[in-house]
């Protein structure tokens, strides 16, 4: 077999798995489903408001689970892939009712998650919110991928699970709610963030929509009336160039921020490590042209010659003209937590303060154990010029606690025992009179005297 026809054979192969015509669904029926799905009225309506209050208490708990079920029965992805289908096909009539059913049900999805932030007694933003505020490259990537996902779902006989998977991996409804969030805050840029994201994941999904309708050559629509028809195909593309214009636009953007911030984080790990300082927060941004790469040490001080002397190393990195930014905190108490950009590191910044503080709690009582022991050490250099005027007979003297054990109870008691040495002995009033002595030299209730002669 040649070369060539082992190539045909392969393309031959590709082709039969590939193919999606054998399974693919009637036009008009694929079409007539899209349409369908557009309407917000009704039922729809209260299916999304119950969703995104669903939504927002997951967003507003931090819990993961309740966000993908809130997902999982939102209507939202119904008119946008109406608008990519209505780009696909030239049909004007159907992109404009789409648009106008997507404002409705935007405007709901804010409204009813605002009321619910304001009315909600927590109005800390947690992680999940927060993730919602700032969309990255593969916001657009998952956006472009799930929408093309969804038409061939469409499109296809068997349509199984993949449309509630795509609605939860591009997650339309959290944005809103995060949205919503901004507005009862008085937070614009939880607000425009959010938006943002929400903007960047509709008109990626309805780009993907209308490349599939294209690429799986759904018929257009016909007009009588030829000054019509291209009146809607100039308003059509219009529409497409407006809408793929600012996508091609922020993922330049977004490329531009994901390659600064690899090489940012690259370099803060690389030239920012130090064994006796941690980095507590990084991040790396692009504002009116000025990169910025700002980063948070606690620990030893890093001297200012030598943050100098790692500035300086910036365009070993590609990163030429990019400021950096360090603030250092010297100790607990030098350390303002709320400039702290991520819910994540204020976690762990106050559970780490709280380990500390339950160390030095069990070190003091450590150290007064130590203390209260290491008095015994040199008591007895303390009262021998006493010794030698009260009681010249003792000649040696050792004083310390001993621990005795029960045989039979096996109970613990810690007894202050006197070990001596007598030049001579002493009778029984002389003992009796040391050792009452010693109880009140040393503060002890009792005290056990043991004669070494």
């Amino acid at each position: 077999m040649t070369f060539n026809d082992t190539l045909n054979a392969v393309k031959q192969s590709l082709k039969r798995y590939l193919d999606q015509k054998q399974d693919r669904e009637n036009e008009q029926t694929t079409v007539q489903a899209i349409r369908e799905g557009i309407e917000f009225k009704g039922s729809n309506i209260w299916i999304l408001i119950f969703a995104i209050f669903m939504a927002s208490l997951g967003l507003n708990t931090n819990s993961t689970a309740v966000i993908i079920g809130a997902m999982l029965i939102s209507p939202l992805m119904g008119p946008i892939m109406g608008i990519g289908l209505g780009l696909g096909i030239n049909d004007f009539e159907l992109i404009k009712r789409s648009f106008y059913n997507l404002g409705v049900a935007t405007i709901f999805s804010v409204l009813t998650s605002t009321l619910y932030f304001l009315i909600s007694p927590l109005n800390e933003a947690r992680s999940e919110l927060l993730a919602r505020t700032a969309p990255t490259i593969y916001d657009v990537l998952i956006a472009f991928f799930g929408g093309g996902a969804g038409i061939v779902a469409m499109s296809s006989k068997q349509k199984g699970n993949v449309l509630p998977g795509v609605a939860i991996a591009t997650a339309l409804m959290p944005p809103l709610c995060t949205a919503g969030f901004g507005l009862a805050n008085g937070n614009p840029h939880y607000f425009f963030g959010a938006f943002y994201l929400f903007f960047i994941n509709s008109v990626f999904i309805a780009f993907a929509t209308t490349l599939g309708v294209k690429l799986m050559h759904f018929s257009k629509k016909q007009f009588v009336d030829p000054k019509r028809e291209k009146t809607v195909q100039r308003i059509v593309y219009t529409i497409l160039t407006l809408t793929i214009a600012p996508s091609i636009i922020l993922t330049y953007n977004m490329i531009r921020q994901n390659y600064f911030e690899a090489a940012a984080y690259q370099f803060v790990n690389t030239q920012l490590n130090f064994p006796e300082t941690q980095i507590l927060d990084k991040s790396a941004n692009i504002i009116n042209g000025q990169r910025t790469i700002k980063v948070s040490l606690i620990g030893k001080e890093v001297p200012q010659d030598s943050i100098a002397m790692i500035e300086s190393r910036l365009p070993q990195y590609g990163l030429g003209g990019t400021r950096l930014l360090i603030s250092q905190g010297y100790g607990q108490n030098n350390i303002d937590i709320n400039n702290l950009n991520s819910m994540m590191f204020q976690d762990i910044y106050k559970d780490n303060q709280q380990k500390i503080e339950r160390q030095d709690r069990c070190i003091d009582s450590l150290l007064a154990v130590v203390e209260h022991c290491r008095q015994y050490d040199s008591i007895g250099i303390a009262i021998a010029p006493e010794l030698k005027v009260l009681f010249p007979k003792v000649k040696e003297i050792a004083i310390s606690q001993m621990i005795f054990s029960n045989i039979d109870s096996s109970r613990l008691d810690t007894v202050t025992t006197a070990i001596t040495r007598y030049s001579h002995p002493l009778n029984q009033v002389e003992e009796k009179q040391f050792q009452k002595w010693l109880e009140a030299r040393i503060g002890a209730k009792s005290i056990y005297v043991l004669n070494e002669n």
